[in-house]
């Protein structure tokens, strides 16, 4: 037994030398993400450089990810990324721990007007901020005369695309979208605001929407089942063909803004592997590493400026379509007002 012993000490250690180590050796590093969100090339370089192992683990909605957090689900993960309603919602519940700032190298690279923006964590002491865009508004522009349309939320009023128009199942989106239109904030919580914005909705794009839909859009338009629908570039971006996309699709977010959202990366509470996971953070807001993460998606450059000069790829809309788009924040019990509005709007 000991002459097996020290045979078996010895292939560890030339097993150690060679690199060969067994993954179960080594740190692991758990990341709840959405889906399809972190490129498997960073990911691997990031194993590579500390390592480590990394388990990706993915949610499709920021409620899927809250309610397995708070049952019993906070103690398997090390990092989160949740949308800026839940992250302003995990820090008074006190579910996430202090960034720590000396570790976090790359404080510099995050793009000051995101920060603006995050009012609620402006600081990044809990929150660094990972992706902000916003839905847009995407036109087969083969069916419809060019230039006759107008150019905001106000195009779901056309009759023209009357039958041919969706826009998402999500009622912060689409009454947000009215808003943002009509001139208000999208997190107002003036009761007549909220009555006008319905209102409109109702009167105006209702009659032209042939459905509300959060998941197949993209797959009708492709096909030219929708002409006009509304929902997130990459949705769109990944149904339709390189042909397609060029030479049928208008994608643009309309001037005055509209609802948008801020994934944020956090570490819980219950963080097992806080330094790595800290690392990990920073490792992603390294300019070379997060433009990656751009071209993957072909996102434009704006919650790390300095990642644009390494990007390899187009953005599908410019950075400057997101200047006036506000984040849609926790309201609290006003949200049951909008939940509320938005179920006359689908009776209707």
């Amino acid at each position: 037994m000991k002459i097996a012993s020290k045979i078996s000490a010895a292939a560890l250690v030339i097993a150690a030398a060679l690199g060969l180590t067994s993954c179960e050796s080594k740190k692991t590093l758990n990341v709840f993400t959405w889906t399809y969100y972190t490129p498997t090339e960073v990911v691997k370089a990031f194993e590579q450089e500390y390592n480590c192992q990394v388990i990706v683990t993915e949610y499709d909605s920021n409620e899927t990810m809250f309610n397995k957090l708070i049952n019993g689900g906070s103690k398997s993960f090390d990092i989160v990324v949740p949308s800026q309603d839940y992250a302003s919602i995990m820090i008074a519940k006190d579910m996430v721990q202090p960034i720590n700032q000396e570790l976090f190298t790359n404080k510099s690279k995050i793009n000051p007007k995101v920060l603006e923006k995050a009012i609620y964590d402006s600081e990044m002491k809990y929150f660094v901020p990972y992706y902000f865009g916003a839905a847009g508004i995407s036109v087969n522009k083969t069916k419809v005369p060019a230039g006759s349309y107008e150019r905001t939320w106000n195009i779901f009023a056309d009759p023209q695309f009357k039958g041919h128009s969706s826009m998402m199942n999500d009622y912060r989106e689409v009454i947000g979208d009215s808003l943002k239109y009509l001139g208000y904030s999208v997190n107002t919580k003036d009761e007549s605001e909220l009555n006008k914005a319905v209102d409109h909705i109702s009167a105006n794009w209702v009659p032209n929407i042939f459905n509300f839909d959060a998941e197949g859009f993209g797959k009708d338009f492709a096909q030219g089942n929708l002409w006009l629908c509304q929902g997130y570039v990459e949705v769109i971006r990944g149904e339709v063909t390189p042909e397609q996309w060029d030479n049928e699709v208008d994608f643009f977010i309309p001037e005055n803004g509209g609802p948008s959202y801020l994934d944020s990366m956090g570490i819980l509470k219950d963080s097992q592997n806080v330094e790595l996971a800290t690392q990990f953070i920073n490792f992603i807001h390294r300019p070379e590493n997060y433009a990656k993460f751009l071209d993957y998606f072909e996102f434009p450059c704006y919650v790390n400026m300095e990642a644009e000069k390494f990007m390899t790829t187009k953005p599908l809309y410019p950075a400057s379509a997101l200047e006036n788009c506000e984040l849609k924040y926790d309201l609290g019990d006003k949200l049951s007002d909008y939940w509320n509005a938005w179920e006359k709007i689908r009776i209707n």
